[in-house]
């Protein structure tokens, strides 16, 4: 479905072999928290989906595992920004900014999709699904 539905909106993104249980397992184990199921469902076709010069579209497993840890953890980020513990970094702008989805309770509790602003540390609604932010970041329908 998730090959399918990118490569319906564009044809420059390749795809890698699926996660294994054991790397979506480290996500929540590393992370604390409940992967979305469309996240879930994309990553059992594919581990990140990648344009031609190999920016990721969506993160590999273990780039969301390494650059949330880093954000939570990098100190001299705890003086000039709020908390990312909330936070599920799945994709980078290109520019600094990263987009995420919310996490209450070790659950992402909604669908949508938000822009972490790496200047002035805003976190505003970009999409209202997974699908919707693909399909907005391909097209150019949403920015940054």
């Amino acid at each position: 479905m998730w090959k399918n539905y990118i490569e319906t909106i564009s044809k420059n993104y390749y795809f890698t072999a699926p996660a294994s249980n054991s790397e979506m397992t480290l996500v929540k184990e590393k992370l604390n928290v409940e992967l979305p199921l469309n996240l879930i469902k994309l990553f059992n076709e594919t581990n990140g989906a990648f344009d031609e010069h190999g920016y990721p579209l969506i993160w590999s497993t273990g780039q969301i595992v390494e650059d949330n840890l880093f954000f939570r953890g990098f100190e001299d980020y705890k003086d000039i920004y709020m908390p990312f513990d909330h936070l599920l970094f799945f994709s980078g702008a290109g520019n600094g900014d990263l987009f995420c989805f919310a996490i209450l309770n070790e659950n992402i509790q909604k669908d949508d999709i938000y822009v972490w602003n790496h200047e002035d540390d805003s976190r505003i609604e970009v999409a209202s699904s997974l699908e919707d932010f693909v399909k907005g970041w391909i097209t150019g329908e949403i920015s940054v």
